[in-house]
């Protein structure tokens, strides 16, 4: 299955595109990436590393007058709008910052009983043997400390408030949670059999 960086990269116009990329976090997102491949990229954080290619802030909060947030062809923004607050002002901004936007989204809502079974079972072994999945041991956990995070179709309405819809894909995600690459092929292979849906989507859109 083809990752969020081949997802953006067969929707980009081709390079030198400017791309800015929202919530690159402390390791830059895709931003090395993009620049690897011709891009001019910036990423925008407020733990967003040091280099002349990253600012630490939130794209909320830097000044539209700014020059930095002008003359982009595309925002690119991968697990952020599900916190984003209030979430359509943030949709028309980024509509404002760039023609083209390229999210990485998970529907947590999604995450029914088969699904979590499997993935806090995978969880405790992947423990067991040494290893330390990011994600949360206990889903029912997670759940009540997130409960705030944007579902779904909450999110895909307010961006095609903004957007015109351009692709919607569905793919797995659990995976990330468990830091483990080889768990992605049981993941899918359990999606493909009709054990559990797919929790991750990718979404691209153009402003209206």
């Amino acid at each position: 299955m083809p990752h969020f960086i081949d997802f953006v990269l067969y929707q980009l116009p081709p390079p030198p595109c400017r791309v800015l990329e929202v919530g690159c976090g402390t390791e830059g997102g895709l931003v090395p990436a993009l620049a690897a491949a011709g891009y001019d990229a910036l990423g925008v954080d407020p733990d967003a590393p040091e280099g002349e290619r990253f600012v630490r802030g939130t794209f909320e909060s830097l000044s539209p007058s700014n020059t930095l947030l002008q003359g982009w062809e595309a925002v690119v923004a991968a697990r952020v709008l599900h916190h984003v607050r209030p979430l359509g002002e943030a949709i028309e901004r980024l509509a404002a910052l760039a023609p083209l936007l390229l999210v990485d989204e998970f529907a947590w809502e999604l995450i029914d009983e088969p699904a979590q079974e499997w993935y806090e079972r995978r969880h405790r072994e992947l423990s067991e043997a040494g290893a330390s999945p990011p994600g949360p041991p206990s889903l029912d956990a997670w759940r009540g400390r997130h409960a705030d995070l944007h579902r779904q179709a909450i999110l895909l309405g307010a961006l095609r408030d903004s957007y015109e819809e351009t692709a919607l894909v569905h793919v797995p995600y659990l995976y990330r949670w468990l830091g483990d690459p080889a768990s992605e092929s049981v993941e899918r292979e359990l999606i493909d059999g009709g054990a559990f849906g797919p929790i991750g989507w990718r979404w691209a859109g153009v402003a209206r």
